[in-house]
């Protein structure tokens, strides 16, 4: 597996300290997040997954823990919108420049409003998807507000 990806770059160009983990991504595991915190030994609520939304037909970028599901509504005020969706896979692949299940909020090809949702960011250090399937970043969470100019709002159900 390729520990390079735009959002690894991404990071190296924010000045990002993070660390690389791999692990075997099974496209038939089910639910990728939870399957991430599995394979690393860790908690599923420093597992973050990366979701891809649209707030009042904008997309937006949604990073929460693997146990957790967003509250749309929610997100829609975080946002300042009306009502918010998930975007369907193959747009967010377009978007994203990244596969499902490799969706990284780093590098993405097109620049959008990132949340977080507010429990994540407690944590010391948190996992990431670094950009691949079965590649993770481990950082600390406000460096990921940070260089995305993240917001941080109570967003999960």
């Amino acid at each position: 597996m390729a520990k390079t990806s735009p959002a690894t770059l991404f990071l190296d160009r924010s000045g990002v300290a993070y660390t690389l983990s791999t692990y075997d991504y099974d496209p038939a595991g089910g639910r990728v997040g939870l399957q991430a915190a599995e394979a690393l030994g860790a908690d599923p609520a420093r597992v973050l997954k990366t979701l891809m939304a649209e707030v009042d037909g904008r997309p937006v970028c949604v990073v929460l823990a693997s146990d957790r599901e967003v509250a749309m509504k929610k997100l829609a005020a975080a946002a300042g919108g009306k009502s918010a969706a998930m975007m369907k896979p193959a747009d967010a692949e377009r978007m994203t420049g990244y596969r499902v299940g490799g969706v990284s909020p780093f590098g993405q090809k097109r620049r959008v409003p990132t949340f977080l949702d507010a429990p994540a960011h407690d944590w010391d250090r948190v996992f990431v998807n670094g950009g691949g399937r079965g590649l993770q970043v481990e950082l600390d969470p406000r460096d990921l507000v940070s260089c995305l100019e993240a917001q941080v709002a109570e967003l999960s159900a």
